[in-house]
């Protein structure tokens, strides 16, 4: 459950957002926030910068007469993907930019922060509706600041701790799965209008389900390693053909970050390499590698709609999430049973428009629609999603190779 009460008010949201980013990367040196491990991860300065410059751009530029930009140089550097603010750095490349310094980020963080805080009793309905924008784009930043982080600590051959000297979790034995049977039928899906939600949320309509079950909880580690155990990375009857090709050209025989030792199964997380936990839910597992657990266990995967109908109801603040800088892990403990939380949930559904779905005018209608194609939907957030950010609507998404976020899963079957 929540360990904070979290701010009622926009200004309280926005600065509380605003000071967790900081927090998050106060263990990291220049280099290490300047260093880009991968072409999908960013540097952490990247991070802070761009958040920033979301803010700049979409509120006090367009919205502040007279304001003037913290540095002319920044929005060419730190865009990500808005082609209607022009050209912008080539993102593989994010990792070059050793200038400007991470303090000299941080200055502009404090900038813009400052500025928006002036500018916040006078800004308009819509206006203040783009600063919740923003800060929800923050805090997807953070859970993709922190994965970035993990991922780069994990290149390094002495493999660092983010936050050294944290303790393992200990974690309660996994409750045996069950099987929640569903009769199927017609339900509303998407998000319902109350509150904040992303345009991909929407808009809210009918879906047909077929008579189902889902299970109760994710799959943990220690059914992952009898996947393993039983050949299931070197049978290709298990895999989707293109799952089958990655494993063969990546030499795929594991979850991301985990290692054999004559001890058995490590992982290395941002508390560094420990054992294996049997209990915990097993992450940092592709699309593919999903599937084809699913495939061996005799179930699939479910729908996304599936997953939102078990899910509607249930508080979207429990379970393992973030709530501060510090150790980020995910844990068996109290949290079986909890539809939010510990490892997004792969779902067999394509990331897809909504029947009437409608970008945004502008730029920021460049948010999601633009990324429809190729990927899927994951449900359920992680243990490195703010707590606060989630909802029963709300859909991730990514290309079915990737897995350095902290992807799960859980399974379904027909009746």
């Amino acid at each position: 459950m929540p360990s904070h009460q979290a701010p009622t008010t926009l200004s309280g949201r926005f600065n509380a957002v605003r000071a967790l980013t900081e927090a998050l990367v106060a263990p990291l040196s220049d280099a290490d926030a300047t260093v880009q491990s991968m072409p999908d991860a960013s540097p952490a300065k990247w991070h802070l910068a761009h958040t920033s410059w979301f803010f700049e751009t979409f509120v006090l530029r367009d919205h502040m007469p007279g304001y003037r930009l913290f540095d002319d140089r920044f929005p060419f550097l730190f865009n990500s993907y808005y082609e209607a603010e022009g050209q912008r750095h080539a993102r593989p490349r994010r990792g070059m930019v050793t200038r400007p310094t991470l303090a000299e980020a941080i200055a502009y963080r404090h900038a813009v922060t400052a500025a928006v805080d002036t500018a916040m009793p006078q800004l308009s309905d819509d206006v203040r509706a783009l600063v919740e924008l923003g800060c929800h784009h923050e805090q997807q930043h953070q859970e993709l600041l922190l994965t970035d982080m993990l991922h780069l600590f994990a290149q390094n051959p002495i493999e660092p701790a983010i936050w050294p000297g944290a303790a393992p979790l200990a974690s309660a034995a996994a409750a045996p799965l069950r099987w929640i049977e569903q009769p199927g039928g017609i339900v509303e899906v998407g998000h319902d209008g109350t509150g904040f939600a992303f345009d991909a949320e929407g808009p809210r309509h009918a879906a047909l389900l077929a008579p189902h079950a889902i299970a109760d909880r994710p799959i943990t580690n220690g059914e992952w390693a009898a996947f393993i155990a039983d050949g299931g990375y070197r049978d290709p009857r298990l895999w989707l053909a293109d799952g089958w090709a990655w494993v063969q050209s990546e030499g795929i025989a594991a979850p991301l970050y985990w290692a054999q030792s004559d001890s058995g199964w490590t992982r290395f997380g941002l508390d560094g390499r420990h054992p294996v936990d049997a209990a915990a839910p097993v992450t940092h597992i592709s699309l593919y590698e999903a599937d084809a657990y699913a495939s061996w266990a005799g179930a699939r995967l479910p729908t996304e709609f599936e997953w939102e109908a078990a899910a509607k109801g249930q508080d979207p603040e429990s379970g393992n999430q973030l709530d501060a800088a510090g150790p980020v892990s995910p844990r068996a403990a109290d949290d079986w049973g909890c539809w939010f939380g510990n490892v997004w949930e792969w779902t067999g559904s394509a990331f897809r428009p909504y029947p009437g779905f409608r970008a945004a005018a502008g730029a920021v209608g460049e948010y999601n629609g633009k990324f429809m194609s190729g990927q899927f939907v994951l449900r359920g957030g992680s243990c490195a999603t703010p707590r606060g950010h989630m909802r029963a609507s709300y859909r991730n998404f990514f290309y079915p190779h990737q897995r350095w976020q902290f992807t799960g899963l859980r399974l379904a079957r027909d009746l």
